[in-house]
């Protein structure tokens, strides 16, 4: 558990530019008019960053230190659920203490639209952090792939459902219905257990991706 630990605390620390990147977007993003996006949901910029310095650039370096890929894979997913939560805390905070202040008649914060806030604050916020951790998840194993070919057949498999699926109305109807799920759900239960079951997946899935990576 020391070397695990230790290694959470090297990848967290060895995202600064991730850090820096959110902060300055949070503070200085602003909008005009009647209707503006909260700035707390520019905080979920950080998910979709940190899984490109955790697998470009962390496992290489932590490799070269003499850590375990299960130990270097382990601290990746602690630190993907510590990151979660800390977004959606910022996020959750700011939606509760900021946004009321903002001059503007309506702030939209994806909390809402997503219609998490509907079972409480409380829930909106756990629903919020397992929805920020499958995206990190998913994210690092689609990251890690793209030096094999299935990498590659699996961004080509991606762009074929978009461009394929969102003209179709009957098709655009499935790929609605699967946001529907995973992200506009207003129902915490189901909500939560899905995003944890396909987190779980697609770690088994990174697991396996790692183990055929090589420097």
């Amino acid at each position: 558990m020391t070397a695990i630990f230790a290694n959470v605390k090297r990848l967290l620390a060895s995202d600064k530019i991730s850090y820096i990147i959110t902060a300055l977007v949070v503070l200085c993003a602003t909008s005009s008019g009647d209707v503006v996006l909260s700035n707390g949901n520019y905080t979920w910029l950080l998910a979709a960053f940190t899984p490109f310095f955790f697998v470009f650039y962390d496992f290489t370096k932590l490799m070269h230190l003499g850590a375990s890929k299960k130990d270097y894979y382990l601290g990746c997913l602690i630190s993907y659920g510590f990151l979660a939560f800390c977004i959606s805390l910022a996020n959750t905070l700011i939606h509760l203490l900021i946004d009321p202040l903002y001059p503007a008649k309506t702030v939209i914060n994806l909390m809402d639209v997503c219609k998490w806030t509907e079972n409480g604050i409380v829930a909106a916020g756990f629903q919020q952090m397992f929805f920020l951790l499958l995206v990190m998840v998913s994210l690092h194993l689609l990251l890690s792939m793209q030096a094999h070919w299935y990498g590659w057949l699996t961004d080509a498999v991606l762009a074929a459902i978009i461009c394929i699926f969102t003209p179709i109305a009957p098709l655009r109807g499935i790929l609605a219905g699967f946001f529907q799920v995973v992200m506009l759900n207003g129902n915490a239960v189901v909500h939560i257990g899905v995003c944890l079951l396909l987190s779980a997946a697609f770690s088994l899935g990174g697991l396996a991706v790692l183990k055929r990576k090589t420097l």
